[in-house]
């Protein structure tokens, strides 16, 4: 996030959709935001993290969460913070992105890439604790080795059944890049919060 005062106000945060508000009027892909919500399971470990990160004072008593409802990163994303937010007590609220740009201009990914999801975390006076973006880096590791492995072995193959192999795999992986992302936000919140 840069310096610049932020265009998410206490009143602006609580113009956004609650999670099932957000469910509710999405276009597409509601039945991957349920599935993923079923295999976002929070471990109770993470579960105590969380709700001691949201108790304490000037902690974790916001979430708020860019996305579109057409995005894989959002729709395995979106519904593990929507379990966070229910486990901890914090107050979720999500902003469809490309209707708040200006939101999305805070956080850009490297500066640069409108990239969501985009997780950020305020304290319950609206004071900015840290942003999390898009995926774990686990992910992006598998993501590259799973592409490179599928066009190895199916060289000289369709290139449709080669992204559908690609597709096959990476799904086997969605939970496990749900966990991890639950890591790097409690890493984050930890750093951020000293706890």
């Amino acid at each position: 996030m840069t310096d610049k005062v932020s265009s998410v106000t206490a009143e602006r945060f609580a113009s956004g959709f609650t999670y099932a508000d957000y469910i509710a009027q999405i276009n597409v892909n509601k039945d991957r935001f349920e599935q993923f919500y079923e295999m976002g399971e929070i471990s109770e470990d993470d579960v105590k993290f969380f709700q001691k990160a949201a108790a304490a004072p000037n902690g974790s008593a916001k979430m708020l969460v860019l996305g579109e409802d057409w995005c894989p990163d959002v729709y395995r994303g979106m519904p593990v913070m929507a379990r966070l937010a229910e486990a901890s007590g914090m107050e979720m609220r999500v902003f469809p992105r490309d209707q708040h740009l200006d939101i999305m201009s805070e956080f850009l990914k490297d500066g640069e890439f409108q990239s969501i999801p985009v997780v950020v975390f305020y304290t319950a006076e609206q004071e900015y604790l840290g942003h999390w973006i898009e995926r774990p880096k686990s992910a992006n590791v598998e993501r590259d080795e799973i592409e490179t492995n599928v066009k190895a072995e199916m060289a000289g193959s369709e290139e449709d059944a080669i992204r559908s192999a690609i597709r096959e795999r990476t799904r086997a992986r969605q939970g496990a890049w749900q966990q991890a992302s639950v890591t790097e936000i409690r890493e984050l919140l930890e750093k951020n919060l000293g706890l």
